[in-house]
């Protein structure tokens, strides 16, 4: 079955940015399904253009910031 957007619901969805790149905290429920935490990175290519990344590994100010967002997101959970 392939992937299905209209079913894919958005229950948080909150990003912070940083000099050059943003990270992203969501937290969305697939077809009814548990609710899950997503993270994701983009990186800025441009000015006004981003384009995502592997989240991979981050640094402490990135982490201290988007903690809140992540506690924040684990109460729509």
């Amino acid at each position: 079955m392939p992937y299905d957007s209209g079913l894919d619901k958005k229950l948080f969805y909150e990003t912070k940015e940083f000099e050059t790149t943003r990270v992203t905290v969501g937290v969305f429920s697939y077809n009814e399904g548990e609710k899950k935490l997503q993270l994701s990175r983009e990186n800025m290519v441009q000015p006004e253009e981003w384009r995502f990344a592997k989240l991979g590994r981050m640094a402490k100010g990135e982490v201290e910031a988007i903690l809140p967002l992540m506690q924040e997101a684990i109460k729509k959970m």
